[in-house]
């Protein structure tokens, strides 16, 4: 069965751990980790309203942004409540020090069970898009990523997805270029949309050293609640 996530408040953000120095939550389909143009209210502004209502705290809360994800994927998201956490935590993703575990959904079967995926990726700023090559051509940032099939369903196939490097779009556009386009993901090739305009595709884990504490951590985020994904987690 699909886990139910330890906290929700009135924004129905979903907490995974929060202390001192870090709040963890599962990002929703559709939300926003930053603000841009559309206005709409992102994660990083709900986290604070929701510290400054959980410890009634007045004035201005700090909430340092780490990482994101794309609008329409899910999943395990990390902020810095302390300006000592940011740093710390920033320089470890910039080092590839955090490991991210991710589950997506495909409708073709890869061509193998487990492998490497080796590209060059070139990011196409106009259309927010980057192309996969097989060498390497100008301006592209070589993505490294292994993937693995765990579960076989009966339209689809499950993939656990580790990332060496973190490019725009890698694993969206790795896949599609194995012709294994991810559910959902028309950009990249599925031949159709999820109704909420969401693709499967899912943050599940991340490991990382406490910035503070300096102890090994790992958050897993439970998937949202979906048909698909539910399958996918029991």
């Amino acid at each position: 069965m699909n886990q139910k996530a330890p906290h929700s408040d009135k924004n129905n953000l979903q907490v995974l751990l929060e202390d001192n120095h870090l709040l963890v939550v599962n990002k929703r389909p559709g939300d926003l980790v930053q603000g841009d143009k559309t206005g709409d209210t992102p994660l990083v502004e709900i986290g604070k309203s929701y510290i400054a209502d959980k410890h009634n705290k007045p004035g201005a809360v700090y909430l340092g942004v780490v990482h994101r994800l794309d609008r329409p994927t899910s999943g395990v998201i990390i902020f810095a409540r302390t300006s000592k956490a940011l740093p710390r935590l920033n320089a470890a993703f910039a080092a590839r020090e955090t490991k991210k575990t991710y589950w997506a959904v495909v409708k073709e079967k890869p061509p193998k069970n487990k492998d490497t995926l080796v590209h060059f990726l070139k990011r196409n700023p106009k259309q927010n898009k980057s192309y996969a090559y097989p060498k390497e051509v100008p301006e592209s940032k070589q993505a490294i990523l292994h993937y693995e099939v765990i579960k076989k369903l009966d339209n689809y196939y499950l993939l656990s997805i580790d990332l060496e490097t973190g490019r725009h779009h890698q694993i969206r556009s790795q896949l599609a270029a194995i012709n294994c386009p991810i559910k959902g993901d028309l950009k990249y090739g599925f031949d159709r949309s999820n109704k909420d305009g969401s693709i499967h595709l899912h943050a599940r884990k991340i490991t990382f050293t406490h910035p503070v504490k300096k102890e090994e951590m790992t958050i897993i985020a439970p998937t949202p609640d979906e048909v698909i994904w539910n399958i996918c987690s029991k």
